[in-house]
């Protein structure tokens, strides 16, 4: 420690040695100042230079050295160590520890405070700094950094060098120790080290030092030491190379007289530290050599395995590219070689392999064994080398091997399955080409036969050939998919069989091709054999049919005519039909009868004979056809006629005995039944008229025609119309008497309903409850009032009932049931208006008394609680506390206003009360007065209380006026008194001016305030006499500081006197300047109006200014006058300052003129303009709106909704032609605006194009939308029409669709409906072909709806077409029904003919003679041909079987029973004759005809008793048919499974369907009348059976009521069907329309549109919110409606759950996208805007910016008025910038904020923009500051000289002054001229401090380097001389010369007087001579003593002999006679 100690002092020493030694060495040549010393001192400064640059280069590349570390380098050591960063950054590196972190910043004290740290660190290491600090670091200071950085290297390159010497009793110093352990190694010749400098210089010590540890680096023997340089560079470069070390050193810094020992030092401790670590590497190496031979073995086993192993997994991933190779042989040999190969590969390549791979692991553990045995870091191979890898690699080759393995076993099995493949397909060929060529042998043979059968067994003989051969098409296309197989499968020999599949595919075909052929031969053959026979047939139905037409019979009634016609009909279609299939055979034949080439199965000359055979038989069957026809016809109109002339004259008959009836009702609604039956009947009467007229009109014809029948038919007419005629009279009749009993009946049931309402009102209104409460009353006065109403809506109804008695016929009007119930009725509803207003009226009166209860109640409540609390307060003293309890107060006036209010009001309801003699009158009564007494003394109460209130506040309110007054007096008296010091000249003047210039306003307002506390002090001790004398006492002290006020300020004016006029002028000129000043400012103003509001408002202003400059005209003609007045003959400066200020005054004020009229124009054009603004945002406001509707205009899918469309537009076109006129207006104005405006002509002239655009394009759209609408109409309407159509269409299908006529008894009632269906096609044919020309025409005008109308018109024609067919085929059908039906009937008549002549043929009696023969003969062929005729109609059981046939029955038995009757006479007269013959035939056969005759009678009779019960039943059926045929009409529609296609389909069919539910209902009365009618036909069948049978009626009638149920449930189920299924439509068509609606909006909320600019951007972001606002709104209501709708169907279980879900969720879905669509654009659009609007932001702060820059004027001003208004300006200017700041600010945020959103070009235009912004708002604020400065620095300038100006002229007047005085003359006249100087000294002395200043302020402004300093200092120098001057020629200099020579004479008088004494030689005779002459000496010197201060004196005033023309001789002489009294002595 002691040793470590001692060497830190030696080094200190070292280093304090080096500081001082320059001192010292001045100090010494300090002392001496010879040349030699000086030469030396020269030499030794330049060697110590020169060694100062070798120590800062050793030093710095010392210091780089180990900053290289981490990587720092400095360049200057000086000047790179002075922040103190790079030393912290050496020491850290040095030492290894770390250091403070350096403190931030290039400041001194920055710099100081690093520098300290690393000091500190120093200190800390017990390095000892002498004479050095921080400072000196940080300043640069040469040596001591030099010094700095040596103890650095001193202390951690040296201090640990140490050598011992050989007794280990001595340790060396470092130096000394490196000295010794460099010269011990340095051991050669010519090398000598003996210290640092000169030792080195030859370079062999660095050569030797390196070639001892280091020899095979340099060649020492080659070394010469006079090469000095060669052996320093090279002992240099090679120790910088080879080993590393930093060159430090130059061969010139070493090559010198005296090296520098330091440097030296510094470079030789790096060899010592570099060999040092060499040699102990060297003894560790030896330590560790057998280490690195472990390390060096184990380094070679690695290298081993790291081979093997790298050749291990290479060869383990080429055998797996190889195994995993699928490139495998294509044949079954191939794949059996490679799976040998790959079995060679396992067997003996794969082994050695594993082998080595276990090697590969002992090698790694051996490995690693060592390693832990050498403890050296076991070693881990690399990855991808590591034994899991080599493992993993091996597990992949074995999955390859595997993989490999299947590969070739699966392709070893395809290639067997491809062989036994190969094998199959050649022997299925075989077989396949064997089958072929047979069967091609069997085809070609043609043998068919010659007759139908033949031919048709040969057919089915080739159709088992075609079979087989179908079926065998498998076997051959098996053999194809074989073949095909093999070639997908890549079949090595796939050639040969692709050859051999063809080959067959080629029998196959030509086998086909062979069956084809002989097909088409085999069908010809059977064709014309089919023809032959249809021929064969068409013969033999024709000559069948020519025998029938031939028949004379055409019937003898109507039906049996049109039996004979139906039959007919039947015939002729059937001949029409065969028509077809002659044609048929014709065409057929046709083939077989063109000649030509090809197969002919026939002799085509055979076939054409037979074929015009077949045709003119055909014709003449059609000609018999035609002929029986047109005699059918005739017969069929004759009975036709009579039939329906025999209907309606039952008709009649029966109606006119329902018209006789006497029935009228008994009441009202009996008669209003029976008049709907005769409405009924009129109608029915109505529609037969029609069907007579016709009927008769054909009769008519028939007469004309001369008709056989032509009398009958007449006389026929001509009864049936007098019948008519009768029915219409009957009719008429009834119909009058049925409405006046329908009147009678009316009136008496209105009088019955209005009595009974009257008798209701009347207990309402009698009722004496009026309530218990307000409530309750409320209610009733509510009930009463709709009680009224009601009586008033009833004052019509008894109006009516009297107007009704009077409509009544006389008859009914005067009977007593009339004419008694109106009087009783009016005086009940008088009685019963009387008691409701009486009711009214209590009501009434009840509810004013419980309000008034109530009301008084709560009044009297609110009183009590106020009253409770004015008595409870008490008066405040303090003012806080009084102000609290005042504005409760005034809280309580508001409550008691309407309190006021509210007893007013009970007042007024007790008044009116007792004015009506009220029950409570007394209750009433007391009432009001308890509240009107209680509201009384409340109210005095509170004024009382009031008025102590403000009278104790009006007294502290006094107090504090009083208190403020007297303060604010004082401070008034205080600022006069300051003003005393001020007014002796015209600048204290203007001061006092400014001072005084408010101070009389104050005075005068002072005043008032005392006149008015003088009254209120009166008036409060009037009303407060026990406080009068304190508020009379503060009135005092207010009067007497009010006096002392006034004193004050008179005498101020008085002290003022003659400038009180020029105080005047100035005080007004200073307000005049400050008014002109402030108006100018306003008038320069520069703001720019924004908006309308703002324009008028300066505008506004501006005219005021005007008005204000009017008003001061007269001020500035009277200031003017005064100031010329004042300023007249004045040559002093603060009048010519005072004359500027005029002129000044005269510019200003031309210029403010000047500056308004500039001012006016510009801010008339910015409201004309901002007018313009306004009126183009209205009309761009309905330009949008316009555009808005035109754009989101729908075309409707209804006609109406088109119409209504159309109404509307054409509305909205109006209002566009009325904002058109206001749009032409503002465009007009816009363009006058721009002629008269060049400031905003270009963005009006934008404006304008843009309106006048937007405009035009409007009307345009409008117009196109208009046309658009009506377009749309006229499509609408065309699709209405074919919607109408449609369903017609729809519902005749229906009626077409129904095949109902299975039984026989309704056909001919089915007929004649479908003939009247069919003419109702035919009729409505013309509606179709309406639609048809309306759809062509629309086409034609509008071809742009071609598609739509041709759909429609092609569905139109469709349905339609299908509906004829249908209507065809029905009637096709019915025919065929009617013609089998007419067949069976001719047969049935046939039958029974055939058996009545079999009857007559087996009789037995002959008779007994010729003559009774032949008259039993003759009557008995007669009668017996009668009765046998008759019988068979009598005793016929045929009751039919329907009613016309029935009814045909009838009338044939009434004519059997009218012949029995007409031929009874004959036979009872025949019988009579027969009885009185004496010989006559049998009695027998008498009996036997009497006999027959009764039983024919008897039997005629029952036949009638049964037709009569089967014409019941079969009415009975007929309508049960009628009904079932209804009703299975009905049946078809509601099981229809029709689903209607829209909503309106749908509303269609449930409208349609509730018709038809109604229609069933109303059904229900037909089926009640024939369950009756079953019940009355219910007996039991007769014992005969022709009676219809019970149970058949009961089984009828119970399947018509099930039949009904039934269609009643399908009707119900229907309706359901139908609802839920429009309630489907109705969701589909909401789902459709939204989702359209939602397709449209996507479109928008799509749009990639996102805006070219600011504007257009802030259009799209608008327009867009608004958008999706109304699609948020809107669309949401629409989605959750149809939400609701789909999941009420789907919770009721709607069959179509499954779709309507599906329908929702794609909904749901779209209305998601549409939602996130419009969240992204609005997110685009967001982003847009806020990029446009940096833009624009940007582009109008860059304007702003620009523009104000143009603004900074260059002027600076002429003097400093206009500086100074040229610094308010820019003051005012900078503030305008300010306002800019923010935006420029924004500007900023914004791009920076953009930048991060946005990259690419889009960032560079940010940037651009932000950049552009951001330099030019820096270039402003750089004018502003330089302007600012400028302005400041002319200002400066300015007063300068303003202050230069009135120094300097008032100097000239003190030169004026001292010049006018007369010299003074003497002591006397110089006491003068001081006294009347003393003044000028007094205002010199005062203005010390001005030029003080003055001097100051030019020294400053010349120090800053002020733009004028030249004329700033010649200023300067002029007011230093002039004040010079005036101390020259100061009096006081005078007087000083005068007192001089007054003193002067005085002492030469005295020296004179003296002198004789001094000269004398008299010394005295004696000792009293002596003793009185040294007395007197003594006296003398005494004297001299005293008067030694006087010459003293005169001695100091000499001093101003220097002063040219002041006495200078005098002085001169008198000061150099005048000596003092000892120098004579």
């Amino acid at each position: 420690m002691t040793t470590l100690c001692d060497q830190d002092l030696e080094i200190q020493q070292q280093y304090n040695d080096i500081n001082n030694r320059w001192e010292l060495a001045d100090e010494d040549w300090d002392n001496e100042n010879s040349s030699a010393r000086l030469f030396e001192r020269s030499r030794i400064k330049a060697l110590a230079d020169e060694r100062e640059a070798v120590q800062k280069k050793t030093f710095t590349k010392w210091v780089n050295s180990h900053l290289a570390r981490v990587t720092c380098r400095i360049a200057d050591l000086y000047n790179d160590l002075r922040d103190g960063r790079m030393l912290i950054r050496l020491l850290e590196v040095l030492s290894g520890e770390q250091l403070p972190k350096p403190t931030k910043g290039r400041m001194r004290i920055h710099c100081l405070e690093n520098v300290d740290k690393a000091l500190q660190f120093l200190k800390e290491q017990k390095v000892h700094l002498e004479n050095m600090g921080s400072h000196d670091i940080v300043d640069g200071n040469h040596r001591l950094t030099l010094g700095l950085i040596w103890t650095i290297i001193l202390r951690f390159q040296i201090q640990d060098i140490s050598v011992e010497t050989e007794d280990n009793k001595e340790k060396k110093s470092a130096k000394d120790a490196l000295l010794l352990c460099s010269y011990p190694e340095i051991e050669y010749q010519n090398v000598n080290v003996h210290n640092f400098t000169t030792s080195w210089r030859d370079g062999l010590a660095f050569n030797a030092i390196v070639h001892k540890h280091r020899p095979d680096l340099i060649d020492i023997d080659t070394l010469k030491k006079c090469n000095a340089h060669y052996n320093l560079q090279n002992a240099f470069n090679v120790a910088e190379k080879e080993l590393g070390l930093t060159k430090l050193l130059d061969p010139e810094d070493v090559n010198v007289d005296q090296p520098d020992e330091k440097s030296i030092i510094t470079y030789v401790a790096t060899y010592y530290h570099y060999f040092s670590k060499m040699k102990a590497l060297a003894v560790e190496g030896k330590r560790i050599g057998k280490v690195l031979d472990y390390a060096i073995e184990a380094d070679k086993l690695i290298e081993k395995y790291e081979t093997l192993a790298s050749d291990l997994l290479q060869w383990i991933e080429q055998t797996i590219l190889t195994l995993n190779d699928r490139k495998l042989a294509n044949s079954l040999s191939g794949v059996q070689n490679q799976l040998q190969a790959f079995n060679t590969y396992r067997t003996v390549e794969k082994p050695p392999k594993f082998t080595e791979k276990g090697n590969l692991e002992v090698l790694l553990f051996t490995i690693q064994s060592k390693m832990r045995a050498n403890n050296q870091k076991v070693y881990i191979p690399r990855e991808g080398k590591l034994i899991s890898d080599i493992n993993k690699a091996w597990e992949r080759l074995e999955k390859a091997e595997h993989e490999r393995e299947l590969a070739l076993r699966n392709e070893l099995i395809r290639q067997e399955k491809l062989e036994q493949l190969a094998a199959r397909f050649d022997r299925k060929a075989a077989m396949r080409e064997t089958w072929l060529s047979e069967n091609q042998r069997l085809v070609s043979q043609d043998n068919f036969g010659v007759d139908i059968s033949a031919v048709e067994a040969a057919v089915r003989k080739h159709e088992a050939i075609e079979t087989d051969i179908v079926a065998y098409s498998e076997r051959v296309q098996a053999v194809n998919a074989v073949a095909t197989e093999l070639e997908a499968e890549r079949y090595h020999d796939i050639k040969r069989v692709l050859a051999r599949k063809n080959n067959v595919v080629r029998l196959w075909d030509y086998l086909r091709e062979l069956v084809a052929s002989r097909r088409e031969r085999l069908l010809l053959n059977l064709d014309l054999q089919k023809m032959f026979q249809d021929l064969a047939y068409l013969m033999d139905w024709m000559e069948e049919m020519k025998g029938r037409l031939q028949s004379q019979d055409f019937g003898k009634h109507l039906h049996g005519v049109e039996d004979l016609l139906q039959i007919h009909a039947l015939v002729e279609a059937d001949i029409a039909v065969q028509a077809e299939r002659i044609k048929a055979v014709g065409t057929a034949a046709q083939r077989f009868t063109i000649p030509g080439e090809g197969y002919k199965p026939c002799d085509p000359e055979l076939v054409q004979e037979r074929v015009d055979m077949l045709e003119l038989c055909y014709q003449e069957l059609v000609e018999l056809a035609g002929k029986r026809r047109a005699k059918l016809e005739e017969s069929r109109r004759l009975w036709k006629f009579f039939w329906d002339m025999g209907e309606e004259e039952a008709w009649i008959r029966e109606q006119e005995q329902i018209l006789s009836s006497d029935d009228f009702g008994k009441d009202l609604t009996s008669v209003l039944r029976l008049i709907s039956k005769h409405n009924a009947f009129r109608d029915e009467m109505s529609g037969r008229y029609g069907p007579l007229q016709h009927t008769t009109a054909q009769g008519q014809s028939l007469v004309r025609e001369g008709h056989f029948g032509a009398c009958e038919v007449a006389e026929r007419i001509r009864e049936i119309e007098e019948q008519w005629q009768h029915l219409e009279a009957l009719a008429g009749e009834r119909e009058r008497r049925l409405h006046e009993a329908s009147s009678l009946y009316q009136f008496q049931a209105d009088a019955d309903d209005m009595e009974a309402w009257l008798m209701d009102a009347l207990r309402l209104v009698s009722s004496p409850e009026v309530g218990h409460d307000e409530y309750s009353t409320q209610s009733l006065v509510k009930k009463h009032k709709d009680v009224e109403e009601e009586i008033q809506n009833h004052r019509p109804a008894i109006a009516a009932l009297h107007e009704q008695a009077q409509s009544l016929p006389p008859a009914f009007a005067h009977a007593p049931e009339v004419a008694g119930r109106l009087p009783t009725v009016e005086q009940r509803y008088q009685e019963l208006a009387a008691l409701a207003e009486r009711r009214k009226q209590d009501l009434q009166d009840a509810l004013n008394l419980y309000k008034m209860f109530s009301e008084a109640d709560a009044c009297g409540l609110w009183i009590g609680e106020k009253e409770q609390w004015l008595h409870a307060m008490e008066i405040p003293e303090k003012l806080e506390d009084l102000e609290v309890v005042q504005q409760r107060f005034e809280t309580l006036e508001p409550e008691m206003n309407n309190l006021a209010l509210r007893i007013a009001a009970i007042n007024q309801i007790a008044g009116q009360l007792l004015s009506t003699d009220h029950r409570n009158k007394e209750s009433i009564q007391a009432t009001q007065e308890q509240l009107n007494s209680r509201w009384e003394r409340f109210c005095t109460l509170a004024e009382q209380k009031k008025a102590a209130l403000t009278s104790a506040l009006n007294i502290q309110n006094y107090y504090l006026e009083c208190n403020e007054t007297k303060s604010w007096m004082r401070e008034k008296t205080k600022v006069i008194e300051s003003t005393q010091e001020l007014g002796n000249d015209l600048a204290g003047v203007m001061a006092l001016q400014r001072k005084l210039a408010g101070m009389e306003r104050d005075l005068e307002a002072i005043q008032g305030k005392v006149l008015d506390l003088q009254g209120e002090a009166a008036t409060l001790a009037a009303e407060h006499p026990g406080q009068a004398t304190p508020i009379l006492d503060q009135l005092a002290d207010i009067k007497a500081v009010w006096a002392e006020l006034r004193e004050t300020m008179r005498r101020r004016e008085e002290s003022l006197g003659e400038a009180s006029k020029l105080q005047g002028f100035l005080r007004d000129l200073d307000d005049f300047q400050a008014w002109l000043s402030r108006t100018q400012t306003a008038v320069a103003s520069e703001d720019v109006p924004a908006t309308l509001a703002e324009a008028e408002q300066l505008l506004s202003q501006h005219e005021n200014i005007r008005n204000e400059i009017e008003h001061y005209k007269d001020d500035y003609q009277s200031m003017r006058a005064m100031g010329q007045e004042v300023t007249q003959g004045q040559t002093d400066a603060q009048y010519m300052f005072l004359q500027q200020r005029l002129q000044a005054l005269d510019t200003g004020w031309k210029e403010l003129g000047q500056m308004w009229e500039n001012r006016h124009h510009l801010l008339s054009q910015a409201y004309s303009f901002q007018l313009f603004l306004r009126d183009t945002k209205q009309v761009e406001g309905v330009l949008s709106n316009q555009e808005y509707v035109l754009s989101h205009t729908e075309m409707p899918s209804t006609l109406q909704g088109a119409e209504a469309s159309i109404k509307k537009h054409e509305d909205f076109m109006t209002t566009m032609e009325a904002n058109g006129e206001k749009i032409k207006g503002l465009v007009d104005a816009g363009r006058k605006l721009i002629v008269g405006d060049s400031v905003h002509a270009d963005k009006v002239q934008e404006k304008v194009d843009s309106i006048d655009g937007r405009h035009k394009r409007n009307r345009d759209a409008a117009n196109e939308l208009l046309q658009r609408l009506r377009d749309n109409q006229e499509l609408q309407h065309f699709l209405q029409d074919c919607q109408e159509l449609t369903l017609w269409i729809n519902e005749k299908m229906l009626t077409a669709q129904d095949m109902s006529y299975d039984e026989a008894r309704n056909l001919h009632t089915k007929w004649q409906k479908h003939q009247a269906f069919t003419a109702e096609l035919a009729s409505n044919k013309d509606w179709l072909d309406k639609i048809e020309k309306e759809g062509q025409q629309l086409m034609v005008e509008k071809p742009e709806l071609e598609p739509v109308v041709k759909e429609k018109l092609g569905s139109l024609h469709q349905l339609w077409d299908e509906l004829e067919s249908t209507t065809k085929t029905k009637a096709q059908c019915l025919f065929d029904a009617n013609r089998a039906e007419l067949f069976t009937q001719s047969c049935s008549a046939l039958e029974a003919w055939l058996a009545g002549l079999q009857a007559q043929l087996q009789s037995d009696d002959y008779g007994k003679d010729l003559t009774s023969v032949n008259i039993l003969l003759k009557k008995q062929q007669v009668w017996d041909l009668w009765v046998r005729e008759r019988m068979p109609m009598a005793i016929s059981t045929d009751h039919g079987k329907d009613l016309p046939t029935v009814q045909l029955l009838i009338k044939k038995n009434q004519t059997l029973q009218k012949e029995i009757q007409g031929h009874e006479p004959r036979v009872e007269e025949l019988l009579g004759r027969r009885a009185g013959l004496v010989r006559c035939g049998p009695v027998e056969r008498v009996e036997e005809l009497r006999e027959a005759w009764r039983e024919l009678r008897h039997q005629a009779e029952l036949r009638h008793q049964r037709l009569e019960r089967a014409h019941a039943a079969q009415q009975f059926y007929f309508d049960v048919a009628e009904a079932e045929a209804w009703m299975g009409e009905q049946e078809l529609h509601m099981m229809s499974q029709e689903k209607a296609k829209d909503e309106l389909i749908a509303q269609a069919m449930v409208k349609k369907h509730l018709v038809m539910e109604q229609a069933l209902d109303d059904y229900a009365q037909t089926i009640h009348q024939l369950s009756n009618q079953s019940r009355d036909m219910a007996p039991p069948c007769g014992s005969s059976g022709s009676s219809p049978c019970s149970e058949r009626l009961t089984l009828r009638q119970g399947q018509v009521d099930k039949l009904y149920a039934s269609l009643k449930d399908l009707a119900e189920e229907r309706r359901g069907k139908l609802q839920e299924h429009q309630r489907l439509c109705q969701l589909k068509r909401d789902v459709d329309d939204l989702e359209q609606w939602i397709s449209e909006r996507e479109v928008v909320a799509a749009s990639h549109e996102l805006g070219q600019d600011y504007e257009h951007v802030t259009m799209l972001r608008d327009k867009f919110r608004e958008f999706s606002r109304d699609t948020s709104n809107i669309g949401q209501e629409r989605v959750d409606a149809v939400n609701l709708l789909a999941d009420e169907l789907i919770s009721s279980g709607h069959s179509e759950n499954a779709t309507i879900a599906e329908w929702k969720d794609g909904l749901n879905d779209a209305w998601a996208d549409l939602l996130e669509l419009i969240d992204t654009r609005s997110q685009m659009l967001a982003a847009s805007y806020e990029l446009h609007r940096f833009y624009h932001d940007a582009r109008q702060t860059l304007a702003q910016v620009q523009h104000k820059q143009k603004q900074l004027p260059d002027e600076v001003g002429r003097d400093l008025n206009t500086a100074e208004a040229m610094q308010r300006m820019h003051s005012a200017y900078e503030h305008d910038i300010q306002a800019l700041s923010a935006q420029v600010k924004q500007v900023q945020e914004d791009a920076k904020r953009l930048q991060k959103a946005y990259a690419g070009e889009k960032a560079d235009d940010i940037r651009r923009h932000e950049q552009a912004v951001s330099e030019a708002w820096a270039e402003l604020l750089s004018s502003s500051q330089g302007r600012r400065q400028l302005l400041l620095d002319t200002v400066d300038k300015f007063r300068f000289f303003k202050m230069v100006r009135d120094l300097m002229l008032w100097m000239d007047g003190v030169h004026l002054q001292i010049d006018a005085q007369e010299k003074p003359r003497d002591v006397s006249s110089a006491d003068l001229v001081i006294k009347n100087h003393q003044g000028i000294k007094a205002e010199v002395e005062a203005r010390t401090d001005s030029f003080n200043a003055c001097i100051a302020m030019g020294t400053a402004l010349l120090d800053k380097g002020h733009y004028a300093s030249d004329k700033i200092s010649e200023k300067l120098a002029q007011l230093q001389e002039r004040r010079k001057e005036i101390g020259d020629r100061c009096p006081p200099a005078v007087m000083e010369v005068l007192m001089f020579g007054r003193d002067a004479s005085m002492a030469e008088a005295w020296l004179s007087s003296q002198e004789p004494i001094v000269r004398s030689a008299e010394l005295g005779g004696n000792v009293d001579e002596v003793e009185n002459l040294i007395k007197r000496h003594e006296g003398f010197q005494k004297l001299a003593a005293a008067w030694e201060e006087r010459f003293l004196a005169l001695e100091k005033l000499t001093t101003v002999r220097a002063l040219p023309g002041v006495g200078g001789p005098l002085v001169c002489a008198r000061g150099r006679g005048a000596a003092p009294p000892h120098v004579a002595f």
